[in-house]
């Protein structure tokens, strides 16, 4: 039996076939559909999940901005840098930008476990705003005029991550790493279909 139809056998056998697919459809989406907003209290709740997910000594220094309202989605969205790799691409045009954010924070100095906290829970949000039909995308690409347009002190509460968020209105498909025409590059063929290379598991089993 193929190792793809014997990892298929297990999900169903241990019932992982659900998380499962929330993984394989959490993915980075850049482009949304500004008419399904994902509204404030999805995203509180999201942050509910993370802050329940496990900290580096418990010491629980994350701390979460929720950006909801349009005007300062605005001035977050021009604090952003968006998709590396795509350097003829600026971001997403009016009507498919994020419609809401959540900005992850250390509160006090930051320490190189923390990275690991905010990796937990950017993950956790993102898979749980995948389950309720949503999607998003890790943005660590941001100005210094980030806590200036968020109101917060950066000496206090220091942007770490920014996920933004709604309801995907692009197609993103994995690909194995050895056909990818440029690397590890992801790359958007000519009907704006967003490619991901991925290294197989056998790539990864050490």
């Amino acid at each position: 039996m193929d190792r793809e139809k014997v990892i298929s056998r297990v999900e169903l056998d241990y019932g992982l076939d659900d998380l499962a697919a929330t993984v394989r459809r959490n993915r980075s989406y850049r482009r949304f559909d500004e008419g399904d907003p994902i509204g404030r209290d999805l995203m509180v709740c999201l942050v509910d999940l993370a802050r329940q997910t496990a900290s580096a000594a418990n010491l629980q220094p994350l701390r979460y901005r929720v950006v909801a309202d349009a005007t300062v989605r605005d001035d977050v969205f021009g604090c952003l840098g968006w998709a590396g790799y795509l350097a003829d691409w600026d971001g997403p045009e009016v009507g498919e930008r994020p419609t809401g954010y959540i900005v992850v924070c250390c509160a006090g100095k930051v320490a190189p476990l923390t990275w690991v906290d905010a990796g937990i829970a950017a993950q956790t949000i993102l898979l749980g705003a995948s389950e309720a039909g949503f999607g998003g995308c890790i943005v660590r690409n941001f100005s210094d005029r980030l806590p200036e347009v968020l109101g917060i002190d950066p000496a206090v509460d220091e942007p770490l991550l920014v996920i933004a968020l709604g309801a995907p209105r692009e197609t993103c498909v994995l690909e194995p790493l050895g056909d990818a025409p440029d690397g590890i590059r992801y790359w958007r063929d000519a009907d704006g279909v967003h490619h991901v290379p991925k290294r197989s598991l056998e790539d990864v089993l050490i």
